[in-house]
């Protein structure tokens, strides 16, 4: 199901051209599952995000239909996945339309696949989940200190709270017969204030199935309050800031792969 899912998205990237519409990514990555895959149903409405949709977490449904049309340099976020004999898959990729990242994107792009392999590199049976997304915080915010977008010490940032105002989600969920499957949180733990939006707490053991997707992202919704915020804007060039969110190309980048847990490491 999830390789299915890795060749369905390579046509989603090939219907990417500019002048094409988000809803035909959407059904060129849909086509495939269902006439190559064998798959009925999708395991969850599609994401085809260009452009600043690309900052919309969950983009793609009834109220924010994949309706855009792709331009030339712009990013196409596509978040999707296959269900087969009732087994779900959840993949993100990014793909520029032109054909090449612009230096900024590029950037943004690296930074992310960075937390992405250092993430699984460091999984295990064992290690604990909230332990991989501080993590896959800290590699963002090296990244974007590196772009010139952030100032300041790493811990420091951290503590302040500056990594979520980038990666306002968790690093990832369980995958099974539902793409967001149950067990993350176990009976009589409770989630920390400080990370509101994870959905697993505990740690990893063998031949669990988990996705690993941080991601980095312009919301305005977000970085205007930080850029107002005494706290947080010490921490905030705010001229890099805003020139990101007046990108007409590109909202954010997230790349997501499932992953096995194995009795070593991760597959």
């Amino acid at each position: 199901c999830c390789r299915m899912c890795v060749e369905a998205h390579k046509q989603a990237w090939l219907a990417g051209v500019a002048g094409a519409g988000e809803w035909q990514v959407e059904g060129a990555f849909a086509h495939f599952c269902a006439v190559k895959g064998g798959a009925r149903q999708l395991a969850f409405p599609s994401i085809a995000a260009s452009g600043r949709n690309g900052s919309i977490l969950h983009y793609g449904h009834a109220g924010a239909p994949n309706n855009r049309i792709l331009r030339e340099g712009d990013l196409t976020l596509c978040d999707m996945g296959m269900e087969y004999y009732c087994y779900a898959s959840d993949i993100t990729t990014v793909f520029p339309v032109s054909g090449k990242f612009t230096p900024d994107q590029a950037a943004l792009y690296t930074t992310v696949l960075r937390a992405n392999r250092a993430v699984q590199a460091a999984i295990r049976p064992g290690v604990e989940w909230v332990d991989m997304h501080r993590l896959a915080w800290r590699t963002v915010l090296e990244g974007l200190l590196a772009m010139g977008v952030v100032r300041g010490e790493i811990q420091d940032m951290m503590d302040a709270g500056i990594a979520y105002l980038f990666m306002p989600h968790g690093l990832g969920h369980f995958m099974g017969i539902d793409v967001h499957d149950v067990g993350g949180v176990p009976e009589g733990v409770e989630r920390p204030a400080t990370l509101p939006r994870l959905r697993v707490f505990r740690a990893l053991e063998a031949d669990m199935v988990i996705t690993v997707e941080p991601g980095c992202y312009f919301i305005r919704a977000l970085l205007e309050p930080a850029l107002a915020d005494p706290v947080k804007s010490v921490f905030l060039n705010a001229e890099r800031v805003r020139e990101l969110l007046a990108n007409p190309h590109f909202g954010g980048v997230r790349l997501e792969d499932d992953v096995l847990v194995t009795p070593t490491g991760s597959e």
